[in-house]
C-alpha cells in the first residue's frame, strides 16, 4: 500500500519532500500536486516505474510522456527549440501547458513518441512540486492522472490513495489543486496546434 504525505500547498515541509525525493530516487511511483490536478511520477531514468504508468493508464507504444521541469533552464537539455519557440514558452511558463516539442538524444527513447521523435515540457505552477523538482535536481517523468476505467476522474488525493494506493508507492495530498488537465500545444512544426484543450486559455496559441 502507497504512503500518505499531507504536504503544505503554500510552504511544504522540507523533510516530507525530501522523503518523497528519496521515494523516487528508489524507483518509486507517484501521485503528486500540480496547478492542474494530480498526476503520476517518477524517476526519469527508472524503466520499471514508467512501465507501470503505462499499465495503470493502459497507454498506447505512441502516447507522448511529458517531463516536468522546475523552469526552463533545464529546456536546452531535452528539447530543441528556436528563439521564437524559446520566448513564446518564456511568456507561458509556469502555467497550466504541456508543449511538445523534439526531443534531444538526452531524452531516454522509451520517453519518446516512437516515430516523431517529440516529447512533453511542463514548467508547474504549484509550490509542492517546485520544491519537489528542486530537492530531485532534474525533472519528474510525468503523465496527467487520467485512469481509463473511469466516467469521473479522481481530483482528490484521498479518493486517489483509497481507489489506487495498492497500485502506487506514493501519494502526496497537497490540496485542492485544480479540476482540468493541462492544455497541450504542439510546437515541434514551429506554429502552434492544440491538441488538446484543457486549463489556461489554450485559443491565445491560435489566434
Amino acid at each position: 500500500m502507497a504512503q500518505y504525505l499531507e504536504i503544505h500547498p503554500d510552504n511544504p515541509q522540507p523533510r516530507l519532500i525530501s522523503q518523497a525525493v528519496a521515494l523516487v530516487q528508489k524507483g518509486g511511483l507517484m501521485v503528486y500536486p500540480t496547478d492542474c490536478g494530480y498526476s503520476l511520477g517518477c524517476h526519469i531514468g527508472d524503466k520499471g516505474a514508467l512501465d507501470r504508468i503505462r499499465r495503470l493508464r493502459k497507454l498506447e507504444k505512441d502516447h507522448n510522456f511529458t517531463l516536468v521541469c522546475r523552469d526552463l533552464s533545464e529546456l536546452a537539455t531535452y528539447a530543441r527549440v528556436d528563439n521564437a519557440t524559446f520566448r513564446l514558452l518564456k511568456n507561458h511558463t509556469p502555467g497550466p501547458y504541456t508543449f511538445i516539442l523534439k526531443a534531444t538524444g538526452e531524452v531516454p527513447r522509451r520517453l519518446m513518441h516512437p516515430k516523431r521523435k517529440s516529447i512533453g515540457i511542463r514548467v508547474p505552477n504549484n509550490p509542492i512540486a517546485l520544491a519537489l523538482l528542486e530537492a530531485l535536481d532534474e525533472p519528474i517523468m510525468s503523465s496527467s492522472f487520467i485512469m481509463p476505467d473511469r466516467e469521473e476522474q479522481l481530483f482528490d488525493a484521498y479518493d486517489i490513495f483509497e481507489a489506487y494506493g495498492n497500485q502506487l508507492d506514493l501519494v502526496i495530498n497537497g490540496g485542492h489543486c485544480g479540476d482540468l488537465a493541462t492544455s497541450v500545444i504542439d510546437l515541434t512544426e514551429g506554429t502552434p496546434e492544440v491538441l488538446r484543450y484543457g486549463a489556461g486559455d489554450p485559443d491565445s496559441f491560435s489566434a
